[in-house]
């Protein structure tokens, strides 16, 4: 028997009385509530700008001690390391488990080449280790996601561009993670040095065809086209992190007194810190988690399966006459 197919220029057919399916939204809200959310982060850079002190700004929270160098006996990293460090976070009944990685010892080397290996390495492992559960044959109902949502690259805000270690870097991270470049300690340059860096970082971005997120989708309405578009324009963000509160005028704020003054990091006048955390938190945070499964995992995915399937048919015996 045919399926009904419901004729495109028909009228929607309305219910006579209340019927309770758009309850639905409430029904998913709330599993989603109980299960909580995962959202994984890398953060990438040199020693010193600030890592560790913009994911406790940006969260609210003491979540990464500095992996810096306190004593000057205390000898370099050899190596990128990857350490990760996972905490659940509630805001108003919402659950978040938060992974953060760090990435100690990148850059900080004479030679830094393949500095950016390890990384790499350690986000398509997360793929590699999502994908074996996911071909289980008995998996888990709900699978624990590993998968680096985000990667924060410090850009070091020397006012003259992108050094060529950023250029490899992070054209090689953009081909399996959704990079988002930030501008480290901002306040180390004056508003119009900040600008023509932004600007010869942008160009050079540009030139490099350096893909970064967001991206538009086929999917997405005018309203979430512009709001990528004013993203893509304030990229990089130019921030500025603070774990101490201080009072202005009987006002506590976070931020940092200088000699000079009072360097607010919550004020848009002062940094781009609020644009980057409304970015990852209130408007994309979501999209991301989305993102990364829709189009980094499937690419790895499709070319694992590409393989294990030529790896299979390269081990058939030939039939004879072939």
């Amino acid at each position: 028997m045919a399926a009904a197919v419901a004729s495109p220029t028909a009228p929607t057919p309305q219910p006579s009385q209340y019927v309770g399916f758009d309850s639905i939204t409430k029904q998913i809200e709330h599993k989603l509530l109980k299960r909580g959310f995962q959202f994984n982060v890398i953060v990438v850079g040199q020693t010193g700008l600030g890592k560790s002190t913009l994911i406790n700004t940006l969260f609210a929270s003491h979540l990464v001690d500095t992996k810096g160098r306190f004593t000057p006996d205390e000898p370099p990293r050899g190596t990128t390391e990857i350490q990760a460090v996972s905490h659940v976070v509630t805001e108003n009944g919402v659950k978040l488990r938060l992974n953060i990685v760090d990435t100690p010892g990148f850059g900080d080397l004479v030679n830094n080449d393949g500095c950016w290996e390890p990384i790499v390495k350690y986000i398509k492992d997360q793929h590699s280790a999502y994908l074996r559960k996911e071909l289980t044959a008995m998996r888990d109902k709900y699978i624990q996601d590993s998968r680096v949502h985000a990667c924060v690259y410090f850009i070091n805000p020397t006012g003259h561009g992108l050094r060529p270690i950023d250029q490899i870097v992070m054209k090689k991270l953009s081909e399996v993670v959704n990079v988002i470049p930030v501008v480290a300690k901002a306040d180390s340059l004056t508003l119009a040095e900040r600008e023509k860096f932004k600007d010869r970082i942008k160009s050079e971005l540009e030139h490099h065809q350096i893909r970064l997120y967001p991206f538009d989708s086929e999917d997405d309405d005018a309203e979430e086209r512009e709001l990528n578009q004013q993203v893509r324009e304030l990229l990089p963000f130019a921030v500025i992190g603070s774990q101490n509160n201080i009072e202005v005028d009987g006002v506590p704020i976070r931020g940092r007194k200088t000699r000079y003054g009072v360097i607010n990091v919550e004020d848009e006048a002062h940094c781009e810190f609020v644009h980057l955390r409304n970015f990852l938190t209130r408007t994309h945070l979501q999209d991301l988690i989305e993102t990364t499964a829709q189009i980094h995992y499937e690419a790895f995915r499709s070319k694992q399966l590409l393989a294990l399937k030529n790896q299979a048919n390269a081990g058939k015996p030939q039939e004879n006459g072939a």
